[in-house]
């Protein structure tokens, strides 16, 4: 199957460090209980910029590090389910920060899932003919979604961006994708409007949420999450999607280099390694210092581990996630 290359990587993270310890001084916490359950120390919150700004800064570091202009880019997608407007898109304000003119641009939201999503979706268009080289970016701004007040979650996410250049390359490529609707009271952040409409008869805009019985469905600016069921479909939703990757491209789980995992929980992780039959040392996870960014986890650390010369070409690649929808997905391919 014809697959993708990637010429390039960026990311964008924001200066704004906050530890476990500082959220002791409003939530009844501490250091030690935030770490031994989530495998978390500190975050990157983001205090100056819009999430374009942030995907736009990514984007053009990606750009920089393939040596390439955003004129010669002529496909955004872009993942992200923090957006700044429900229109214009994210992806046409990052194009015209960056100066992409000839770029098609494509924002996609599969929560957690999103980077994995989008990458396909470009290797589908590049395969085709249509576009040469494709920008793929993941940002997100979790921090606006957070309870504070919530002690059981606020703390799991970080803000921050990444993004990466590809080609169509003549190199193997195989996805899973999936989603399970029927879950999704398990992890939500509803939209909120205020109607203002000057008529009667427009007020049961929720009453389906209602009989569906929907978790503290009047807190609705907030993210909402059933942590104990997100685990369990996660850890078998990671597991199984790579294992039917593998398969699908014909590799033992036991011969890829380098798995990249969604940074949710250092929990979630471990125990679906338990059934990934992949050596610890050949996953990278950044949690501890990052936390969890949302779609912007696998492209930030792709980034990260080029700085360092681990994507060397050959190397056998497993992308593997989850997210709101609930969504999940895995990706193979060989640099």
């Amino acid at each position: 199957m014809q697959g993708i290359k990637i010429t390039g990587t960026g990311s964008y993270i924001p200066d704004r460090v906050v530890t476990n310890e500082d959220f002791t001084r409003f939530l009844d916490t501490s250091d030690e209980w935030i770490y031994t359950r989530t495998g978390i120390k500190s975050r990157f919150y983001n205090t100056d910029k819009m999430n374009f700004q942030m995907g736009a800064a990514a984007a053009e570091n990606a750009l920089k590090n393939a040596g390439i202009t955003a004129k010669d880019i002529d496909l955004i997608i872009l993942s992200c389910c923090t957006p700044d407007f429900f229109y214009p898109n994210t992806s046409c304000l990052i194009q015209g920060l960056i100066g992409a003119d000839n770029a098609v641009c494509i924002d996609i939201n599969t929560a957690c899932t999103g980077f994995i999503t989008a990458l396909d979706m470009a290797r589908r268009y590049l395969c085709t003919g249509d576009h040469k080289r494709a920008l793929v970016v993941a940002s997100e701004f979790l921090t606006r979604q957070q309870d504070f007040t919530d002690r059981t979650s606020c703390f799991l996410f970080g803000d921050g961006a990444g993004a990466v250049v590809v080609e169509a390359a003549d190199k193997p490529f195989y996805s899973v994708m999936g989603a399970k609707s029927d879950l999704l009271d398990f992890l939500y952040c509803k939209v909120e409007y205020k109607s203002n409409i000057p008529m009667e008869g427009f007020t049961d805009y929720e009453g389906y949420l209602k009989d569906k019985n929907f978790k503290t469905v009047q807190q609705n600016r907030y993210l909402q999450m059933d942590g104990k069921a997100v685990y369990r479909f996660a850890v078998d939703a990671m597991a199984d999607s790579f294992a039917r990757v593998c398969e699908k491209a014909g590799v033992n789980t036991g011969d890829i280099d380098l798995v990249i995992p969604h940074q949710a929980n250092i929990r979630i992780i471990n125990a679906a390694l338990k059934s990934m039959d992949v050596p610890k040392e050949r996953v990278y996870v950044n949690l501890e210092e990052h936390g969890n960014t949302s779609s912007a986890c696998i492209p930030t650390i792709l980034d990260e581990i080029n700085k360092k010369g681990v994507l060397a070409e050959g190397k056998k690649m497993a992308l593997v996630g989850f997210g709101g929808g609930l969504t999940y997905g895995s990706v193979y391919m060989e640099l």
